[in-house]
């Protein structure tokens, strides 16, 4: 249910319903009858608030197998086409990654 997965990303988040209002601009109430099931049809504007403050999408909200906490937002989307159209190929990417571990590590 849609209103379970907002509630798992909300605590994840460890934010708490007047949190999660004030930064998505929607009323607690609503977003609390959406977590309990009260509310199970929200409109598309306000999932797409409720997925800006978590940095995901709409979309992998609504999707019953989907895991929203792993979804990429649109920013690190247009990071990744942005470094393939200036001619990064993935070796140098994953070289990249793998120093950046290596240097975390120290």
């Amino acid at each position: 249910m849609i209103g379970e997965r907002i509630k798992k990303l909300r605590l994840q988040h460890g934010m708490s319903l007047t949190e999660l209002a004030e930064r998505a601009g929607i009323a607690k109430s609503y977003i609390s009858s959406i977590e309990r099931n009260l509310q199970s049809n929200p409109s598309i504007q306000v999932l797409e608030k409720i997925a800006g403050v978590f940095n995901t999408t709409a979309e992998s909200l609504l999707k019953e197998d989907s895991d929203p906490t792993k979804a990429i937002d649109s920013e690190w989307m247009n990071i990744l086409q942005e470094a393939i159209n200036s001619g990064i190929a993935k070796e140098e990417l994953l070289k990249f990654i793998e120093f950046n571990k290596y240097k975390q590590g120290k």
